[in-house]
């Protein structure tokens, strides 16, 4: 069977949509229109076919592998397996279920440490260090500007405020979290006004950190990531 035949009829994913309505209409395909030994288009084909983004095209497929409905083969292709209708459909809400837990858990866990770096940065970060948040915001500023999502400084920035906090070990605890949240950080700072927002939100605990306001950074920093949260899990 052609790969026109999954293609043909599958919807663009709105940017306020997520992998797993991704995941859903693949394996909507995939149940009526292909058997098992089909091969599943490639990457590109159907990032350009949803409309969405390389990493919400890549969840979606590793949903359907990690339930059986997909096989990756080196140097071949993804392959369709045989997997009777129901139990696609209810492992793939598991599996989406299962992750959105996951990440709600890691963005409990940056609402627990975050807003106290921030108020320990106000009190320790340097001239130097300060400059360097500044200078990563301009970087920001220019490339929302060009319409670009600014994920890099975004991660940068919330770096720098974990480094003027002066502690190695919760310097490693942010850069394994980011790390973690990396793709949700990525696709979400694609949604409409949601890089704008990013940066809005940063400027405000650079304004409290200049001015060694802990308790406003501390309360900009939470207000921050109350934003992501509503913005991260309503896209899951």
């Amino acid at each position: 069977m052609s790969t026109k035949t999954l293609t043909h009829g599958l919807e663009a994913i709105p940017r306020n949509r997520v992998y797993s309505e991704v995941a859903k209409q693949l394996q909507t395909r995939i149940v009526n229109k292909l058997k098992a030994g089909d091969m599943l288009p490639p990457e590109r084909e159907l990032v350009r076919r949803f409309g969405v983004s390389r990493g919400s095209i890549r969840d979606a497929i590793r949903s359907l592998e990690a339930v059986g409905v997909l096989e990756p083969r080196q140097g071949v292709g993804t392959i369709v397996c045989q997997v009777p209708e129901d139990d696609v459909v209810n492992h793939v809400t598991g599996v989406a279920l299962q992750k959105r837990k996951a990440i709600a858990d890691l963005l409990d866990v940056r609402c627990m440490i975050e807003p106290a770096l921030a108020h320990r940065a106000a009190l320790h970060a340097s001239p130097q260090q300060l400059a360097e948040m500044q200078a990563i915001l301009a970087q920001q500023r220019q490339k929302v500007f060009w319409g670009e999502s600014g994920a890099e400084e975004d991660a940068a920035f919330h770096y720098a405020i974990a480094l003027a906090a002066n502690n190695s070990v919760m310097m490693k605890l942010v850069h394994a979290l980011m790390d973690l949240l990396r793709e949700s950080r990525e696709r979400s700072l694609q949604g409409e006004g949601r890089a704008q927002k990013s940066l809005a939100g940063h400027l405000l605990i650079l304004a409290a950190l200049q001015r060694g306001d802990a308790a406003g950074a501390e309360a900009a920093m939470r207000q921050h990531l109350s934003e992501i949260e509503e913005i991260v899990l309503h896209k899951l």
